[in-house]
């Protein structure tokens, strides 16, 4: 039966093993349930899963080396688990709470079993930027079998990535994206050279205007009624879209990835330096004045009122995944 273990493995909703009775020593296996490219501060997610025959013996301990240690959050699942009849994960016990240390996460069993499935997760730090991480797995037996399983290596993203950045006409409207934040016209003047972009909202007579991603170098016509800070002067290039929802900014299950070839592809000739009448779920690519950074902004809201409670009148919620051109 421990030949049926990728085949149960592969269906991720039950993390249980069956217990083999004919297979003659301790097995294992491991699947990467995680997708997309992988970003500082996101999860490299796995199942490990090990059984032995019962008759010969039970789980003991079980381990997972990274060549890159983790930022804080990387453990090791001292649960195994099940899924019920709604489609809930149900968690089992099966081992005293994960151990990390440097690259080492372990656990050892405190359940008398012979089978078990655990989830490892691998906080992505810093460090492991446009490197490859690798990892060994392996598990232990009380008859003093031990086997281990390789993945990897695993390429890790260049780029950055943040999260719901709130910006407001006439308050933290000055966007940078060397940065990754927005501040308001004293702090943008502290910070002159790092500005990019101006966000504003509009009714504008005859003109469907409404919310916009300006450059300060723009003409004055996208950026009615804005007297720039001193020194805010920037040229930044932009490529309105819509439609491309990256999983990771709009947080869906489905959908595409914006990854770091992409980045490096783009092609600005021509673009101008403004976006007016951006909607929710709509994109912008964009490229500093330095040429030092390219960045895809997902809107994921817009208020234009206070019809949407979340977030400000006349404000934008934007996530930003951000690329080093230099």
């Amino acid at each position: 039966m421990i030949v049926l273990l990728p085949v149960v493995f592969t269906a991720c909703s039950n993390d249980e093993i069956p217990t083999p009775e004919s297979a003659s020593g301790l097995e294992n296996d491991c699947i990467k349930r995680s997708l997309g490219p992988n970003v500082e501060g996101l999860n490299i997610e796995f199942v490990y899963a090990m059984a032995l025959p019962a008759n010969i013996g039970k789980l003991v301990s079980a381990k997972v080396e990274a060549s890159i240690a983790g930022a804080e959050g990387t453990y090791l699942e001292h649960r195994s688990f099940y899924t019920d009849g709604s489609g809930s994960d149900i968690p089992v016990v099966v081992a005293n709470p994960c151990v990390t240390s440097g690259e080492r996460s372990e656990v050892t069993f405190t359940a008398d079993t012979c089978a078990a499935a655990l989830r490892y997760y691998y906080k992505i730090p810093q460090e492991a930027k446009g490197r490859k991480v690798e990892f060994l797995f392996s598990a232990k037996a009380g008859n003093g079998q031990e086997i281990s399983y390789k993945m990897g290596p695993y390429e890790i993203a260049q780029m950055d990535m943040r999260l719901d950045i709130v910006t407001t006409d006439g308050d933290n409207c000055y966007i940078s994206i060397a940065d990754m934040a927005t501040y308001n016209a004293t702090e943008a003047a502290s910070r002159a050279d790092r500005i990019d972009l101006v966000y504003l909202y509009r009714n504008v007579p005859n003109v469907t205007f409404a919310h916009a991603f300006v450059a300060p170098a723009s003409d004055m016509m996208y950026r009615p009624d804005i007297t720039l800070p001193s020194g805010v002067n920037n040229n930044t290039s932009i490529r309105k879209v819509y439609g491309l929802r990256d999983r990771h900014l709009a947080r869906l299950q489905y959908g595409i990835y914006v990854d770091d070839p992409d980045f490096a592809a783009l092609d600005f000739t021509g673009m101008p330096n403004y976006a007016i009448n951006v909607k929710n779920e709509g994109g912008l690519w964009v490229e500093t004045h330095d040429g030092k950074y390219r960045a895809y902004i997902y809107v994921n809201t817009v208020n234009p009122g206070s019809s949407n409670p979340d977030i400000p009148v006349n404000s934008a919620k934007i996530s930003i995944k951000r690329y080093a051109m230099k």
